[in-house]
C-alpha cells in the first residue's frame, strides 16, 4: 500500500468516525428533543429539582421534550455542545467563552438576578472563627488550604485569578499548602466545615443557595473579599438549530415571566427564582468581550510577576498579549454589546 493510499484510507476512516459522532444534518437542525445543558455549580440532584419546573415550561412552550444534561464539571457541558449532545446551555461567562471558541456556541440571552440585578460577584470566604483577613490569606506562606473554582468558572476562577492572584503577582500553587478545584457549593461547604481555610465562590452560591439550603453552614462562613460586578450569565444554543426553532426558543425566553395573566407571570417568576434568576434579556456573543479582555489582562499580569522568565521572554509574551488585546478591543468597538 502506497503512502498516498494509506493517507486516503486514514482520511476515510476519520470521516466515518466524525460522521458517527454527530447526528445527521437534518437532526442537527431539527432535533426531536431539546437537550439542555446545566453547568455544575452544585450537585446534579439539587440542580435537577430546581431546574425541573423551568424545563417543563420550556417543553410546554416548544411542544417537544426538553431533557436536562448534567456533567461533573463545566467542560462536560461545553464538550457536549461541541458534539451536538446539548442544544441549549446555561453557561457562566468564562465557560461561555470556551463554548463559543470550541463548540461554536451562539449566545442569545442573558440571565438577570432574581432581584432584578444584571450582575453578581466573586467572593472569598473563610470560617467565621478563623480570624483570617484577606491580607492574612494573601501572605502566601503556604500554611493555608485554599479552594478555587472550576477552571471554566467565571466567579470561581477567572475573576479571582485576575483580581486577586494576577494583581498580587502570585500563583495559587506557590501561595498555599494545597489548592483544590471544586464547584461553588463544595467550596463553601468546605470552608464552613473547616476542610479548607479559605475559598472563592459566587455571591449567589453564598447568599442565595447556601443561605437557603444550608442556613446552619451559611452561619459559619464569613466574606473577606469581593470582586467588581460580574455581568450575569449567558444562555447559548447550537448554531445549527434552524431559524424557526431558534425563534420559538427566543420567544419563550423573552416572554417568560413577563407576558401572560397576573397568575401566569407570578408563577413564572417563582419558577425563575428557584434557579436564582429573573426574566431574561436579549444578548449576543458581544457579551463576552470584557471577559476575553480580562483573560488576556490576567495572563499579562501573571507574566509580569513571573520571576522565572527572562526579560526577553517576558517582552515577547507581553507583546503577543498586547496584540490580542488590540484585536479584542477593535472587535468590541466594531460590534458593541447590545
Amino acid at each position: 500500500m502506497t503512502i498516498m493510499t494509506r493517507l486516503t484510507a486514514a482520511a476515510v476512516l476519520a470521516a466515518g468516525l466524525a460522521t458517527s459522532a454527530v447526528p445527521a444534518f437534518a437532526d442537527r437542525e431539527n432535533p426531536k428533543e431539546i437537550n439542555f445543558g446545566i453547568i455544575a455549580t452544585e450537585n446534579s440532584s439539587a440542580q435537577r429539582e430546581k431546574w425541573g419546573p423551568f424545563l417543563k415550561a420550556l417543553e410546554s412552550s416548544l411542544g417537544m421534550p426538553v431533557k436536562p444534561f448534567f456533567a461533573a464539571d463545566y467542560a462536560g457541558v461545553i464538550e457536549a455542545m461541541r458534539f451536538d449532545k446539548v442544544d441549549i446551555a446555561w453557561y457562566g461567562n468564562k465557560s461561555g467563552m470556551v463554548a463559543v471558541d470550541r463548540a461554536g456556541a451562539e449566545i442569545f440571552a442573558q440571565t438577570t438576578e432574581s432581584n432584578g440585578d444584571q450582575g453578581y460577584w466573586s467572593v472569598m470566604v473563610t470560617h467565621k472563627d478563623s480570624g483570617l483577613t484577606y491580607e492574612d490569606v494573601m501572605k502566601c506562606d503556604k500554611t493555608l488550604n485554599f479552594g478555587l473554582g472550576d477552571p471554566n468558572s467565571t466567579s470561581g476562577f477567572l475573576v479571582p485569578s485576575t483580581f486577586v492572584f494576577a494583581k498580587e503577582g502570585v500563583n495559587p500553587k506557590d501561595c498555599f499548602k494545597t489548592v483544590r478545584n471544586a464547584n461553588h457549593e463544595t467550596n463553601l461547604i468546605s470552608v464552613a466545615t473547616k476542610q479548607v481555610d479559605a475559598a472563592v465562590a459566587s455571591s449567589g452560591g453564598l447568599y442565595k443557595r447556601l443561605k437557603k439550603a444550608r442556613p446552619e453552614l451559611f452561619a459559619e462562613v464569613k466574606e473577606i473579599w469581593r470582586s467588581p460586578l460580574i455581568a450575569s450569565d449567558p444562555m447559548a444554543w447550537r448554531p445549527e438549530l434552524n431559524k424557526d426553532l431558534k425563534a420559538r426558543i427566543m420567544s419563550f425566553f423573552m416572554t417568560y415571566g413577563r407576558l401572560g395573566t397576573d397568575a401566569e407571570v407570578a408563577n413564572a417568576r417563582e419558577t425563575l427564582a428557584m434557579i436564582d434568576m429573573g426574566p431574561f434579556v436579549p444578548s449576543s456573543n458581544a457579551q463576552l468581550w470584557p471577559f476575553y479582555e480580562m483573560d488576556q489582562i490576567r495572563q499579562r499580569m501573571s507574566i509580569e510577576g513571573d520571576e522565572t522568565m527572562s526579560k526577553g521572554e517576558k517582552k515577547e509574551k507581553i507583546a503577543a498579549i498586547d496584540k490580542k488585546l488590540e484585536a479584542i478591543r477593535a472587535a468590541a468597538a466594531a460590534r458593541p454589546r447590545m
